[in-house]
């Protein structure tokens, strides 16, 4: 593989260091650091269901060389208006060096090959109104239903 290859695959058990700046850098960007980060067995219960087959909850990333540029995660659920599983893009991120260089979209795609091959027929996702420069990605691989989200944390 060139430097230049982007290679996009399932996580594995030995990317954990490597995955760990990009779920803090995700993290952060959505306010989540030092006095209001994530508890650390959060992220080690997150990091383990990857790898338990009775989780329907999964990881890939994007790498360039030896260099980790993003992640993405979801989940599969079951819908009231569908018979296959549907799958819910929770987690999409890329270092701010890679942005606007494809990988996002990479990362999206792998996720709709992944969501077709469980034989689910929607991705979905939500991301803050406020996060303009992704949601021109999303704007473009994607379409936006009109949906508004409620939510109380109980």
């Amino acid at each position: 593989m060139t430097e230049s290859t982007l290679e996009v695959r399932a996580v594995a058990p030995e990317d954990y260091d490597a995955w760990r700046p990009l779920w803090d850098g995700y993290n952060r960007f959505y306010g989540r650091f030092d006095a209001t980060a994530l508890p650390e067995h959060i992220t080690r219960t997150t990091w383990s269901r990857f790898f338990d087959g009775y989780e329907p909850m999964h990881a890939i990333i994007a790498k360039r060389g030896e260099h980790m540029l993003g992640l993405v995660h979801f989940l599969y659920h079951r819908s009231t208006t569908m018979e296959g599983p549907t799958c819910y893009l929770q987690d999409l991120f890329t270092v701010e060096a890679a942005r606007g260089q494809g990988v996002g979209r990479a990362l999206i795609e792998a996720v709709y090959a992944h969501a077709k091959a469980s034989n689910s027929s929607r991705v979905y996702w939500h991301t803050h109104e406020t996060n303009r420069t992704a949601m021109r990605l999303y704007d473009d691989v994607a379409e936006k239903p009109g949906f508004v989200m409620y939510r109380k944390n109980i």
